[in-house]
């Protein structure tokens, strides 16, 4: 008897003891408290973004189930996404992608009422008759610091830093300059837009126009301001002369499917900003002058009638035969060429006529949205890097064809060029080579220099002076610094302590539409 109580006691024991061993591993992991812990400093507690897009099921498009916990494991090329496959537990990974594949309570909206209501204009601001400074106001350069978000105002002769002022939260997309140049706007991942006068050197004013924006357009004339959002999946115009919101725009295909906005891109010739949409297979141009085209063809049967609108900011919405959220136009604003992010293969759209009309060899993820145009033996080359290829891809702009792919020493994101300049310069960015900087000739199409700024910190981003004589580079890191160069010896002239400088923007450049810089 007494034999068998201590054999019922050790294995109670024995059971005790493996419930014990196995209860952790069995129970399921606290998805919420991972998503704090790891994923909430850029994605936000409540995920609707902050430096990382947000992360709820409308935003998410198709990528769901194993598609999201590869991300999670592995990070995503070509941004700060870092895989936690070393940090994570598989089962911890699929309980963070179910999490973030669970709607919420509700879905969030962003009215006219809720941006305006936003609006907040600098009281102290007093708009200077003449700059109150002395250097050229067609060369200032605007340096975008990440690292404790702020932006400095250059001076482009001497490379004074005239202003140094704070920003919204993550400035993502490339600020945009009013057509005078006299005026700058800037938008935050979490979807402020701020106004800022190189004139006075002083804020104007924001305003939030999304939850979670891409990047911004500003119109031809200067008096609209499109922001793309993935969150709503939205588009929303802003009179630049008060920030006010005039309209929020849907963006859904047909059946009411909804689409992130990848990105929105000025048109000027053709008074409309064309919209790259994330999840749907379609090209959107709004357009915002005061005489929009007739849309549809009045004389073909076969088409649907031609359509005079009154409507304000009308749309027009042309289905595409892939999905492309990256774009580069010509240089009259009539082809558009589009590269999808997982494919391997470039389109060229017809914008006039709403059709695609070539095919073009773009393998590697290009960056479009960085590429540059030169003229070269009697035609106009395209040229843009890869995120994924350790190339770069030279495309005739009249036969689409291919000229050349330069091998680099790894993946990069920015290319820039000057017209006064017989050089292309190119980062490499990822990979192990990411404190080297490539420059082209632009005629042999070959590398002739490959210039290491910084052993070991992250080089990229150029930026040309107006008159294209320097050139100006970013040591992408806290502790980074913008290089001065001569553009033409390549020596460096000045090193301008910086943090984290990403993107750098000439006012010259950017509202003469620059061939060498993007636009």
């Amino acid at each position: 008897m007494i034999r068998s109580i201590v054999s019922s006691d050790r294995l109670a024991g024995a059971i005790a003891l493996v419930l014990a061993a196995t209860g952790p591993a069995l129970a399921e992991p606290d998805a919420q408290a991972l998503f704090a812990e790891h994923c909430a400093a850029c994605h936000a507690e409540n995920r609707l973004g902050g430096t990382g897009p947000a992360l709820i099921p409308e935003t998410l498009g198709r990528m769901f189930g194993p598609a999201l916990e590869k991300v999670i494991s592995d990070g995503r090329p070509a941004t700060q996404m870092a895989g936690f496959a070393e940090t994570l537990a598989p089962e911890q990974v699929a309980a963070i992608a179910r999490y973030l594949e669970t709607p919420l309570a509700e879905t969030p909206r962003w009215s006219v009422e809720d941006a305006n209501a936003s609006r907040n204009l600098s009281a102290d601001y007093k708009a200077a008759e003449a700059p109150v400074f002395t250097a050229d106001p067609m060369n200032i350069t605007l340096v975008v610091e990440t690292g404790d978000h702020h932006v400095s105002v250059l001076d482009g002769d001497t490379f004074e830093v005239l202003d140094r002022f704070a920003t919204p939260f993550a400035v993502h997309g490339g600020p945009k300059f009013s057509p005078d140049g006299r005026y700058v706007f800037v938008m935050s991942r979490d979807g402020w837009v701020q106004k800022y006068d190189i004139w006075s050197l002083q804020v104007v004013g924001q305003v939030r126009a999304g939850l979670n924006s891409r990047n911004i357009a500003m119109s031809g004339d200067g008096k609209w301001l499109a922001v793309a959002n993935y969150l709503p999946q939205t588009l929303t115009i802003l009179a630049t002369e008060d920030l006010g919101v005039q309209k929020i725009i849907d963006v859904t295909g047909s059946g009411g499917v909804p689409s992130r906005v990848s990105a929105v891109y000025q048109a000027p010739p053709r008074e409309s900003f064309v919209l790259a949409l994330k999840d749907l297979p379609q090209v959107w141009e709004v357009f915002y002058g005061d005489n929009p085209p007739v849309q549809g063809f009045a004389h073909d049967y076969r088409m649907e009638p031609a359509i005079k609108t009154t409507e304000r900011f009308p749309v027009r919405k042309i289905p595409v035969s892939d999905i492309m959220d990256d774009f580069f136009f010509d240089l009259s604003y009539t082809n558009l060429i589009g590269a999808s992010r997982d494919g391997a293969r470039g389109l060229v759209l017809d914008l006039d006529i709403g059709k695609e009309v070539a095919e073009v060899d773009l393998p590697g993820m290009p960056h479009l949205g960085s590429g540059i145009t030169w003229p070269w033996n009697g035609t106009t080359v395209m040229a843009t890097p890869h995120l994924k290829d350790p190339a770069i891809s030279v495309i005739d702009m009249e036969s689409w064809k291919t000229v050349k792919r330069i091998e680099t020493l790894g993946p990069g994101f920015f290319m820039r060029s000057h017209s006064n300049s017989p050089y292309a310069w190119a980062d490499v960015f990822f990979g192990p080579n990411k404190d080297k900087m490539h420059i082209i000739d632009k005629e042999t199409l070959e590398i002739v220099k490959t210039l290491d700024p910084e052993p070991g910190k992250t080089v990229a981003h150029v930026e040309f002076t107006k008159d294209g004589d320097e050139a100006l580079v970013s040591i992408w890191e806290d502790d980074g610094a913008v290089i001065v160069y001569d553009a033409k010896t390549l020596e460096e002239i000045k090193r301008l302590p910086m943090k984290k400088p990403s993107g750098k923007y000439n006012v010259w450049n950017k509202i003469s539409f620059e061939a060498g810089t993007s636009h």
